[in-house]
């Protein structure tokens, strides 16, 4: 029991900073579709068309460091800093080629990337304006996240999570500076919500930098030959951990905006409705992102040590508490969901459909998350990413994309079925997720 009263314990201190660090990443997004939301339809819809970009992007490097961090954890529970050093130098590395190259695609491409969500032409020039200025902030928001997400392995969020709440603030007051041009400052519409953006994470990135190199004997202060002097076999191993992960949450974060598009179809209204419902999901499952990464660190930590019956033995704790916060969250969901609606400059039509909607992800959230939990956060953490990455990967492209399609361009769903129907893939997903985590295959200790 006293182990149990631990793992709840550690889950609080190292998951709530987590949720922190989502919700405030999340309020980046939930600022801008607020303030472009009251410009028009075509502003939300082209501003939620160009932020597929940066959405797969950045979920392809949580695919990455979530890969790494399975050794940072167990390097942390082994107090292994010199290795931690070079997993943080291997990041810093692969977020910057990624970077470079997402922000050079998106910045030359973007009308056409555009183009595959929507076809109308206000949207088009509008998420153009706003994909060119927001791309150039990848690079700099994949160092931040280097430094925030390993934060996470090594249970010291509390900084990190200020750092980012100060950055949310920034973007707060700039968004509404240059969206509506206050202040003196022109009117800048979709183009001041980019800009704000950028400025707000390049601020980000100078507190976290000076944080960790005024911090003595932080374990990610490095001088470049401590932080990029990692072997070849080190890089290889850690890549064979991560790659896995890179292909699962990249493949979901595709299969997310092909599912987005297939909702475009249905028109500017159901992609606007759709813009509005992801934000609102992201804001509640945040808890959920911190009881997955909080029990994912806390088995990595455990498995360091050793101890493999205390990592299994963390894992079925870790469900319970998916199972009260599905109780909760769907509740919030149902009572949340037309006082949102109201916030929206909507028409009654629109309105209404946006209602439905999240009712939807309501009816759905407790598969979703029983789905979530043991790929990232209890199989993930022990290493079992080769399986994770088949099981997901077969779910959201023989299920889910299809089905969106089916819902969307043959049968003519509406939007509020379509997404109940396209879930049905969570529920394969748990069909073999929990026979593997009662198998104890996925534990193994790497550190």
């Amino acid at each position: 029991m006293s182990e149990d009263k631990t793992f709840y314990r550690k889950l609080l201190i190292v998951g709530i900073p987590v949720v922190f660090q989502n919700l405030i990443s999340i309020g980046l997004n939930l600022i801008d579709t607020l303030m472009i939301g009251m410009l028009g339809k075509q502003e939300l819809a082209a501003v939620g068309a160009a932020n597929q970009v940066y959405f797969i992007y950045t979920v392809t490097l949580f695919g990455l460091f979530s890969g790494a961090a399975v050794y940072t954890a167990q390097y942390w529970g082994s107090q292994n800093l010199k290795g931690i050093k070079h997993l943080i130098g291997i990041d810093y590395v692969v977020a910057i080629v990624l970077a470079a190259s997402v922000t050079a695609v998106s910045y030359a491409l973007a009308p056409e990337i555009i183009r595959l969500f929507s076809k109308d032409p206000e949207v088009i020039h509008y998420g153009t304006q706003y994909i060119r200025i927001a791309s150039l902030s990848y690079p700099i928001s994949g160092i931040s996240m280097v430094i925030s997400y390993n934060s996470r392995a090594i249970q010291r969020l509390n900084v990190a999570t200020a750092v980012s709440a100060a950055a949310l603030g920034i973007n707060a007051v700039l968004n509404y500076i240059l969206i509506f041009g206050k202040c003196g400052m022109p009117m800048l519409g979709v183009r001041g919500a980019a800009v704000a953006t950028c400025i707000a994470r390049i601020c980000e990135l100078i507190a976290l930098l000076v944080y960790v190199y005024a911090t003595k004997n932080h374990p990610f202060r490095g001088t470049p030959s401590e932080l990029f002097s990692f072997g070849r076999n080190l890089f290889q191993n850690v890549m064979r951990t991560a790659i896995p992960v890179v292909f699962t949450e990249g493949g979901w974060a595709l299969s997310f905006a092909m599912i987005f598009a297939a909702y475009g179809k249905l028109g500017v209204s159901a992609l606007a409705v759709s813009q509005v419902v992801n934000v609102v999901c992201d804001m509640l499952q945040s808890f959920y992102f911190g009881v997955g990464n909080a029990t994912a660190m806390l088995i990595g930590e455990a498995l360091g040590q050793g101890h493999k019956n205390k990592a299994y033995r963390y894992g079925k704790l870790s469900f319970r508490a998916v199972m009260l916060l599905n109780v909760v969250m769907t509740a919030v969901m149902f009572l949340l969901a037309k006082p949102i609606a109201g916030i929206y400059n909507f028409d009654a039509e629109t309105t209404h459909l946006l209602i439905l909607a999240i009712w939807a992800q309501a009816l759905i959230l407790t598969p979703k998350m029983l789905a979530y939990l043991p790929i990232v956060g209890i199989l993930r953490a022990g290493g079992d990413t080769l399986f994770c990455m088949v099981l997901d990967i077969s779910c959201n492209f023989l299920i889910a994309v299809p089905m969106a399609f089916l819902c969307v361009m043959v049968f003519h769903l509406s939007l509020p079925i379509a997404i109940i129907l396209v879930d049905l893939s969570d529920l394969v997903r748990i069909f073999f997720c929990i026979p593997r985590f009662r198998s104890r295959k996925w534990i193994n200790i790497v550190a």
